[in-house]
């Protein structure tokens, strides 16, 4: 589970200061984004407002779990909703329905296979990620947890250029794990 999971709770929830977040944060990208393709000012608001509800109902229909930032997932929707759009408005068949990740084809099997394949590697990934001392674990699980990285280090109560050097340690000895298990040839990194 992505720490931006929280977002997806937010919705839930209705957490009015959370959801004030996910404005702030994203909603000038998503514009930015329309309005570099052929839309305009209130295009941008409904495409950002439809994505939302949409990932909501996808949360209450199924227990969603988020395993990347919200960011490129809330992104992902926008940008399929609005060439959704387009298309309509170009009066084409629309290419991405709502539906379309869930019918059985080639492409489907492709997907689920990739799916899993991920799904073996951030596995391997935190069993080696526990194969290491308490501390390389806990530094890099607070500097993935998207904290600054001066943040971390009053966290951790050391200096920034200790975690920075530390960090640059930790991940390469979890590279090198990684890259020594029997099953990293298989996962084609």
């Amino acid at each position: 589970m992505h720490p931006d999971q929280r977002y997806i709770t937010a919705l839930l929830t209705n957490d009015r200061q959370l959801i004030e977040d996910i404005y702030k944060k994203y909603s000038g990208k998503i514009r930015w984004m329309i309005l570099q393709n052929n839309g305009d000012e209130t295009d941008a608001a409904d495409i950002f407002q439809e994505s939302l509800a949409a990932i909501y109902q996808k949360a209450v229909k199924q227990d969603f779990i988020l395993t990347c930032p919200f960011e490129s997932f809330l992104y992902l929707v926008c940008k399929n909703k609005w060439i959704n759009e387009l298309n309509k408005r170009k009066t084409r068949n629309v290419t991405f329905t709502e539906d379309a990740g869930y019918s059985i084809g080639e492409d489907s099997i492709q997907q689920a296979a990739l799916v899993l394949q991920q799904e073996e590697r951030k596995n391997l990934l935190e069993q080696k990620l526990e194969e290491l001392g308490e501390g390389c674990r806990k530094l890099l699980q607070l500097s993935w947890s998207g904290k600054a990285m001066d943040e971390v280090a009053s966290l951790l109560n050391v200096t920034y250029g200790y975690v920075r050097k530390k960090k640059s340690e930790c991940m390469a000895k979890l590279i090198n794990l990684v890259k020594n298990a029997p099953q990293f040839n298989a996962l084609k990194w």
